[in-house]
């Protein structure tokens, strides 16, 4: 019997799948369980019959099966906790569970024989914490408690007829969002496990990883490991591994097309096993599970109730959003000058350039080398002259023979250390004067000495501190925009390594790696009873100190260590960094991060990381900026054109059409290989040039979308089903993207194509928005579109919409001095006497700091215009209204041209008006086709000017 909030109320609505798989799992109560419905009791490889039975777990056969990862040994259905007291306060209810004494075992260590469930409701979401007594919880800036505000509610079920379980379902419906009778809860201090049934397949997040489709394939059990490594993305074949960041979230849509989100909150290394139930399996190596449950019911309802947790996305500044260029491998400062040149002389429209960890003085933060970069504090002020901005890259550990260090010492700064000083490698510290008698745990990265790694979880900040005073120096010397921070998982090279890789390295000395403890007490935190597939992968024996420090390094000075936030690393150096570079430049800049966790998005961007200059990772380019939206990052974007290998003419040139409509747009390239800027070729040149001009045209209202994300929650770049949640053909685009509500991209992912095989959503009008069917209506489902060379990639505009833009120019700076334009898109079904179409946007100096913040949210000084159409008694009327207007603000250029797609009629242009008065439109540009239904009012010298003092202007004219 199912209880909720302490009644005896049976669930009214059951789904009848959902009660078909319960009984299937209640008739295999103590002996085997359904292939399909299986819970790993020897997740780790190497399972055999005997030692799953010493653990009191089923063995199976899985004779005639297709998928060769179906449990072997797993638990039976009485593996969990048994209810043992209940308590109520308000909204919130604590049970006290104890260990079922006829439950298998943890096989994977100690055991808590009682476990705590507390449960609140989050306005319509709940959260439910499951963890033992003064279990482990992350040092997080988190909104833990916010109300949820949704038309629909989720509500917790409980039952404690055999082994506790609960479900959370969905009050409207009865959908079990979560259903635990699956069994399987296993709770100790080195080993958590909970599992659950769900309600759909239809299931996208999880990460970091490669995947190959947005959707997940529950089809066949699969393990997604989440434990921050520097590992490359490798998208050539289907592959689990973990990449540098973790987000244990996802969202599924229902059967009905509602939305629902789950956010599963644990620091340790941690795992989720899809299964075809369809079902989930949750593991991770310490703590607890806090999990939060958001109702929607819309995909973009879900993200935005995500982030009311972890707080709404940062606001990059405008110049952000132009493109930027890099490499690693830039000769001199020369070398970097004349690529910039290039690139310009070519007519592409860039603003921002990035030197690699080339310009240092032998690799080290905060220097510049002097031989080939000592002119880089000059361009930097050339480059703030023409418009364009500066860029730098910053590494978390620093060398511990030089300055910065030694001010570190000073100013009491603190770094990740050994425990204790019989575990000190004391043939590295003692190379050294500042750190030979101390605990510093040294490794090796790019300079040519040991590196030490800043405590950024450091709680007296004087940590943060030194940081933000060694980036402000760094910036009085160059005068950089924006700061790129790398290897922040953090990275050491060849950890426990006999022959580290870079002792083959021209370039870099044959300096000791960092040796971590591998046997004993003192090396079980690297090799743990369990260590999850985040090592297993990697093959039997691999340690959780592969590729970065030990875990029991401490960190706070001593308060905790490596194992139990290591994935926390590069969020908190991201918060340090994303205060210091506001601190330093006074302005807001952009911030990008490699290493990333839920509310890494409040502080900065993130890249996809280093990816290979291939067509298959041009692909799953595609689904990781959806993903990193859906997890709360926006400003998201790839290496264009690929980083790892030389790229190709027409692989390049379909990077650069996708990058465009990427949030952060950079093209990157790896030491040794030629030069891939986009003046390389003149087809990529070309087709770069229309790309980006495409951009800076739109950039209003791609900067509007970031700014109402960073005010309200919400996804910039986003999966065609967020807007069509019902459209069973949307749930399966991988390759197709939003621009918001409005604006739809089909980009050219394969080689030797002169089409895309585009989807056309029904329900709404859609228009071409480039090439020479430009304002022409489309057609409905799947169909052949044009993907020139020579042009952008294929995109679409949607009907119902007023989309503001600009007349663009070679940098940001400039654009923002172009006139304003407006799109405004028109359904077929002009019945409606209501809003045909309507629009928003945000505008402000672009890279001003933010006023205030309560928690989870900032505030700017900032006009918001709205924009409604109508069309009635044959008069139209486009009613512009300021919502927020600042005192001393730049406002708004003078708008040039209206844009209509779907226009139904001729237009008198003599009756155009602005607040009654008449307007002069250019008779000679003003045009209107019959045929494709585009009308257009123009007048260089502006059809209206927003700067009247006015906070209400209607726009008429009157049809033939």
């Amino acid at each position: 019997m199912w209880i909720r909030s302490g009644l005896l109320v049976l669930v009214a609505v059951v789904l009848g799948a959902t009660a078909l798989r319960s009984n299937r799992v209640k008739e295999a109560f103590l002996g085997h369980v359904d292939p399909l419905l299986r819970v790993d009791c020897e997740p780790k490889p190497g399972a055999t019959e005997e030692s799953c039975k010493q653990k009191g777990c089923v063995w199976g056969n899985i004779h005639g099966m297709a998928d060769r990862n179906i449990p072997l040994c797993h638990y039976p259905q009485n593996t969990g906790y048994i209810q043992k007291t209940k308590q109520t306060v308000g909204t919130s209810t604590k049970f006290q569970l104890e260990k079922n004494k006829d439950s298998p075992k943890n096989p994977y260590g100690d055991e808590f024989e009682k476990l705590n469930i507390e449960t609140d409701e989050l306005g319509s979401g709940l959260k439910v914490k499951i963890g033992a007594e003064n279990a482990y919880e992350p040092d997080l800036l988190l909104n833990k408690n916010p109300v949820i505000e949704s038309e629909e509610k989720l509500v917790f079920n409980y039952t404690n007829s055999d082994v506790f379980a609960f479900t959370v379902t969905r009050q409207s419906t009865g959908a079990r969002i979560w259903d635990t009778s699956i069994g399987g809860l296993i709770f100790g201090s080195k080993y958590i496990q909970i599992a659950t049934l769900i309600p759909t397949d239809k299931i996208y997040g999880f990460g970091e990883h490669v995947h190959q489709t947005l959707q997940h394939d529950l089809k066949k059990y699969r393990t997604w490991p989440m434990f921050a490594r520097d590992q490359p993305p490798n998208s050539l074949n289907e592959n689990y591994m973990n990449l540098y960041g973790v987000h244990n979230f996802y969202i599924g849509i229902e059967e009905n097309g509602n939305a629902h989100g789950v956010f599963v909150l644990n620091s340790h290394a941690q795992e989720v096993t899809t299964g075809p139930g369809p079902h989930l399996v949750y593991r991770a190596i310490g703590g607890q599970f806090e999990v939060f449950f958001f109702p929607g019911p819309k995909p973009e309802d879900v993200v935005r109730q995500y982030q009311q947790v972890i707080g709404t996305p940062y606001l990059p500044a405008y110049w952000a959003l132009g493109f930027q260029l890099c490499r690693y491998g830039f000769l001199s400062l020369q070398d970097m000058k004349d690529t910039v040149a290039r690139v310009r002389n070519a007519r592409i429209p860039i603003d921002t350039i990035i030197p690699d960890i080339d310009y240092m003085e032998r690799y080290k933060d905060f220097t510049v080398g002097q031989e080939k970069w000592a002119g880089l504090p000059q361009y930097a002020k050339e480059l703030n002259e023409i418009g364009m901005h500066l860029t730098v890259i910053l590494d978390p550990a620093v060398q511990v023979n030089y300055f910065s260090f030694e001010n570190g010492r000073r100013q009491n700064a603190s770094f990740l250390s050994w425990p204790r000083k019989d575990l000190v490698q004391h043939k590295i510290n003692d190379l050294y004067p500042l750190t030979k008698d101390s605990l510093d745990m040294l490794g090796v990265v790019w300079p040519d000495a040991h590196v030490a790694f800043p405590d950024f979880f450091d709680d007296t900040n004087l940590t943060a501190n030194w940081w933000k005073s060694e980036i402000k120096q760094f910036h009085d010397r160059v005068a950089f925009d924006g700061l790129w921070i790398d290897m922040n998982e953090p990275s050491a090279f060849a950890t426990n390594d006999d022959h580290p890789w870079y002792y083959d390295l021209p370039d870099h000395p044959n300096i000791e790696p960092l040796w971590c403890p591998r046997s004993g007490a003192d090396g079980a935190l690297d090799q743990p009873p369990y260590s999850t597939f985040a090592t297993y992968i990697y093959g039997e024996g691999y340690p959780l100190c592969g590729n970065t420090l030990c875990m029991l390094a401490t960190t706070n000075r001593g308060k905790d260590v490596l194992y139990n936030n290591k994935n926390l690393y590069g969020l908190k150096e991201t918060v340090d960094t994303f205060a210091a570079l506001r601190e330093a430049t006074g302005k807001r800049g952009q911030v990008i991060s490699r290493s990333t966790f839920p509310s890494s998005g409040h502080f900065g961007g993130h890249w996809l990381g280093d990816n290979t200059a291939r067509w298959e990772d041009l692909r799953t380019t595609v689904i990781g900026v959806q993903e990193f939206n859906i997890f709360g990052i926006p400003f998201v974007g790839s290496d264009v054109c690929g980083f790892i290998n030389p790229t190709e003419e027409e692989l390049c040139l379909r990077w650069q059409q996708l990058g465009a409509f990427h949030s952060f747009y950079r093209n990157h390239n790896a030491i040794g290989n030629p030069p891939q800027d986009p003046a390389q070729w003149p087809s990529v040149a070309e087709a770069t040039r229309q790309a980006n001009t495409f951009r800076y045209r739109h950039l209003p209202y791609l900067y509007s979308l970031h700014f109402a994300a960073s005010q309200r929650g919400g996804t910039v770049v986003r999966p065609v089903y967020f807007e069509f949640p019902k459209d069973r053909e949307a749930y399966e685009l991988n390759y197709q993207f939003m621009w918001g509500p409005a604006i739809m991209v089909a980009p050219a992912i394969f080689s030797k194509v002169s089409e895309v095989r585009a989807y056309i959503p029904p329900g709404a009008t859609w228009y071409n928005l480039y090439g020479k069917k430009y304002g022409s209506s489309l057609s409905h489902g799947f169909g052949q579109v044009e993907a020139e060379l020579a042009s952008t990639a294929p995109v679409f505009v949607r009907c119902g919409h007023v989309i503001p833009r600009q007349v663009p120019a070679m940098t940001t700076r400039d654009s923002r001095k172009g006139n304003m334009q407006l799109l405004v898109t028109l359904p077929q079904d002009l019945s409606n006497k209501q809003v045909l179409a309507k629009g928003e946007l945000f505008w402000d100096q672009g890279d001003n700091e933010f006023l205030a913040e309560n928690g989870w949210q900032r505030t700017y000084d900032h006009q918001h215009y709205t924009f409604n159409f109508t069309i009635a008694d044959n008069v139209a009327s486009l009613r512009i209204s300021l919502q927020n207007n600042p005192q001393n603000f730049e406002g708004l250029k003078p708008f040039e041209e209206i844009e209509v797609f779907g226009y139904p009629k001729s237009v008198d242009f003599n009756s155009v008006k602005l607040n009654g008065k008449a307007v002069t439109v250019s008779k000679q540009q003003s045009t209107y086709s019959p045929f494709t239904k585009l009308l257009r009012l123009r007048s260089p010298q502006g059809l209206f000017d927003l700067k009247q003092g006015e906070k209400e202007w209607t726009i008429t004219w009157n049809n033939l």
